[in-house]
């Protein structure tokens, strides 16, 4: 896969993160072992889906494109924040880490590709190859 594609991929990961955050705010609620957060869930929701939004815009390495993917990696240091917080307060604390767990992952994949993608926009490719 080229890194054109795996920043698309994020994009619609990003949409259905945030519709997810939007559409079901009491449902991650649970999950996450924490109360009274829908509202704050579903900011969180509106600023991924934006972030997956600017990101398939792009249909190659641009600085839009890496300026939506950098916004994932801001996000991602946002909500490991955020979760960091809960962790005091959580009745759920396997959700909570299992949350942890995933965005530390895609937070190291949105690292990845925003570099890649800022390295290939910054060398004036237009085709962005693994």
């Amino acid at each position: 896969m080229n890194d054109l594609k795996a920043a698309r991929a994020l994009g619609w990961a990003s949409l259905a993160i945030g519709l997810t955050e939007m559409a079901a705010p009491g449902f991650l609620e649970r999950k996450l072992g924490v109360r009274q957060h829908r509202g704050l869930l579903k900011l969180l929701g509106i600023r991924e889906a934006l972030s997956g939004v600017a990101i398939l815009k792009q249909k190659r390495a641009t600085k839009e494109l890496s300026a939506g993917l950098w916004s994932r990696v801001a996000g991602d240091a946002m909500d490991l924040a955020l979760l960091a917080a809960a962790a005091r307060k959580t009745r759920n604390p396997s959700g909570l880490m299992t949350a942890i767990a995933m965005v530390v992952g895609i937070a190291f994949l949105d690292v990845l590709f925003a570099e890649r993608v800022q390295h290939a926009q910054s060398n004036g490719k237009h085709v962005v190859t693994a």
